[in-house]
Order: structure tokens, then C-alpha cells, then sequence
């Protein structure tokens, strides 16, 4: 797969749907097929998720999957939410950043927005 550009494509999946994805492009406009193939990558990862969950005490998992210069980094929050990344970079401590922050987010999130639309 030729790379002509910055590749980040996220996605949080609950309970094997995906609940959130968001995809970001440095440069060109890209094609329908390749996005569908980033789906594809992120939903064959899944399997390689639900192995490494159980292997490993650490949320971040880090890379579960590759796909010529594709990465699939993820991480597994303790409510077995699962964050994925698709990535085409190397930056390891700045990928566990991302997570470490995203999943508090997520936390506050979850925890907060139930309250705000609490009517009573």
C-alpha cells in the first residue's frame, strides 16, 4: 500500500459494535475503498484484542495488528471498552499518551453526562 500521507483513523468499540470513529488525513482527499479498508484493519484487530487482553496486566496494549505500513495500537479500559488506533508512525509514548487521556475522558464522560441529563 503506497503511502502518500499522515494516517489516523480512531475508533471506541463497546461490546464488538463501535460506539465512536473518527478519521483524520493529512493531506489529499482520500477514497472510499481505502476507508473501507481501514475499517476492515480495525475490525480484524478485534480478535487479536480479545487475546491480548487477558495476556497483559497494562491497559495499553499497544500494537495488536499490522497491515503493511499500518499499525493497529489499542488499549482495553476495565469495563472492556476498547480504544484502536490506526496509525502509519512510530511514537510508542505519545500513542500511550493518547490513550492514558482519552480513557480519562472517557471516564469523566460517562460518569458526568448521566447526572446533566438526570431530569429529577
Amino acid at each position: 500500500m503506497p503511502r502518500d500521507s499522515t494516517t489516523l483513523t480512531f475508533v471506541i468499540v463497546g461490546d464488538e459494535t463501535p460506539i465512536y470513529e473518527c478519521e483524520i488525513k493529512a493531506g489529499a482527499r482520500r477514497e472510499e475503498t481505502v476507508n473501507y479498508l481501514h475499517e476492515f484493519v480495525l475490525h480484524a484487530a478485534l480478535d487479536n484484542i480479545d487475546e491480548a487482553i487477558w495476556t497483559t496486566q497494562s491497559c495499553y496494549l499497544k500494537a495488536v495488528d499490522r497491515y503493511y505500513d499500518l499499525t493497529v495500537s489499542a488499549y482495553a479500559t476495565s469495563s472492556l471498552v476498547k480504544f484502536l488506533l490506526l496509525h502509519d508512525s512510530k511514537n510508542d509514548d505519545g500513542i500511550r499518551s493518547f490513550f492514558h487521556d482519552l480513557h480519562e475522558y472517557y471516564i469523566k464522560v460517562c460518569w458526568i453526562l448521566p447526572i446533566m441529563l438526570n431530569p429529577f
